[in-house]
């Protein structure tokens, strides 16, 4: 399958100005947050979300919300440039999420996705057969010191349109 539309939405959203419009337009609270996506590749994606007074509780930790939505972008961004410029119309849903907390966030967290290769075989596999494609994704959230402050998994719902 052709994968230059992933490449080309990959390089999109890392450009700043782009990245932003983005946020503004499709999810204006991971705006307001400070979300940034650090790396995006064909095999992995990081997202980072700043501890700062956007982002914090009462508890002077990041808010765990803010830390889910920067999970979530870490797995989607991934899913959704894998649906760039396929033959038909292809939707993606998350379907379940599951968090682990582990330690209070006191710094910057970066969530890391590392699920390429899957999501391009789930994303083959809903256009081939049709069906809904239920793909779990794992990304794990760190503080630059390399404490790991949470882990999560979003099972996305990945389905092929039928062609008109």
């Amino acid at each position: 399958m052709e994968r230059t539309a992933a490449e080309q939405f990959r390089k999109r959203i890392q450009g700043r100005w782009a990245f932003r419009a983005f946020l503004l337009f499709k999810l204006p609270l991971a705006l307001l947050a400070g979300l940034r996506i650090e790396s995006i590749s064909a095999d992995a994606c990081a997202v980072s979300v700043p501890h700062g007074w956007r982002s914090t509780n009462p508890f002077k930790s990041t808010y765990f919300a803010a830390l889910a939505m920067a999970a979530e972008l870490s797995t989607g961004a991934m899913v959704m440039a894998e649906l760039q410029g396929l033959p038909q119309k292809t939707g993606m849903l998350v379907k379940r999420a599951e968090a682990e907390f582990l330690v209070r966030a006191t710094a910057k967290a970066s969530f890391t996705c590392v699920g390429g290769a899957a999501i391009r075989a789930a994303v083959d596999e809903a256009v081939r057969t049709g069906e809904a494609v239920l793909l779990p994704l794992e990304t794990v959230g760190r503080m630059p010191d390399g404490t790991e402050v949470a882990r999560f998994v979003f099972t996305w719902s990945i389905v092929a349109k039928a062609r008109v």
